[in-house]
């Protein structure tokens, strides 16, 4: 049984689909919800760092880089806070995610495309505004904010036994395979991650954190490296991580658009686009499972480019 399942903020119900699997040996259920506050998982973990500062840091502000779905979040949180929020971004995030942070009351900090970008310009802009740096994803309390997911997948479907979730700094991945290897330690967890930034896959086989010198993917949340703080548990709760193609991603966005009828962005797809690849289908180490979990979130997807991206997978 495959469960698709995407989070909000408070409690979500499940709504069922029916469909066969690729080598229809079972019936699959797809559970879906609408996507999450701030248009992705993000705001589970930002709350949680932001919530938890003592008044005098709160005082502050925040500050933090992100390619988009992290900075709505953190400039939401900081919002509902009182408090103000300085968020680095690539000039070449998506439209929609710019006008997220602008309409949460985030102050810009534009930087390149790259990762270390990214972190130089946020390194001078936290002593200069004297505020609080909240990590995008190595951030224990980041992790703990995400593992909750954990908690309400459990809660009202204690039978899945294993899950599938996307990767790139490992934020999500971690909390929620922390949380639920707590709760059922055979719960088996896999990562769905983008060919074209396949760091978590090369650290994992060599042993180490390996950061790439450029990135090329249409999954533009996809893009960040492991931290400390997620390889360790990436290294050793993770079973296997699936690497997939653009294409592959683009035509998993397809389904959800034309079967689920939800709108997903590619990070956001990119579980599905895992589950029906032929390196998953192929992998042993799933085919004892009988539920399976797909974990979907981000929804901020621009429209000015989506159809070329939906040609593209034709």
């Amino acid at each position: 049984m495959l469960f698709f399942i995407s989070y909000f903020l408070v409690y979500f119900k499940f709504h069922h689909t029916f469909a066969k699997n690729k080598e229809e040996k079972m019936m699959t259920h797809f559970l879906v919800h609408p996507m999450a506050i701030s248009g992705a998982f993000k705001f589970r973990g930002a709350c949680n760092a932001v919530f938890s500062l003592n008044d005098e840091d709160a005082s502050k502000g925040v500050v933090t880089h992100s390619s988009g779905n992290h900075a709505a979040a953190l400039a939401l949180a900081a919002k509902l806070q009182g408090i103000p929020s300085y968020i680095v971004i690539p000039k070449n995030v998506p439209t929609c995610k710019i006008e997220n942070v602008k309409w949460y009351g985030g102050q810009f900090v534009w930087s390149e495309a790259s990762v270390q970008s990214r972190e130089e310009v946020a390194n001078k802009v936290w002593p200069e505004t004297g505020a609080i740096f909240i990590h995008p994803y190595n951030d224990g309390r980041k992790l703990s904010g995400q593992g909750t997911i954990s908690l309400e997948i459990l809660e009202q479907a204690p039978q899945i036994d294993m899950l599938v979730v996307l990767i790139s700094g490992g934020g999500l991945i971690s909390g929620i395979a922390l949380a639920a290897k707590s709760i059922n330690p055979a719960i088996r967890i896999f990562a769905a991650e983008p060919k074209g930034a396949d760091d978590a896959a090369q650290s994992k086989a060599a042993g180490r954190i390996i950061r790439l010198p450029e990135t090329n993917t249409i999954a533009d949340g996809l893009r960040v490296f492991l931290g400390d703080l997620t390889w360790p548990v990436v290294q050793d709760l993770v079973e296997d991580i699936i690497t997939v193609e653009d294409g592959e991603i683009i035509k998993a966005m397809k389904l959800f658009f034309e079967i689920l009828k939800v709108v997903v962005e590619p990070s956001g797809a990119i579980g599905l686009a895992a589950f029906l690849s032929d390196t998953f289908q192929k992998n042993p180490a799933w085919k004892d499972c009988n539920h399976i979990g797909i974990v979907i979130s981000g929804g901020n997807v621009d429209l000015a480019l989506l159809w070329d991206s939906l040609n593209k997978g034709k």
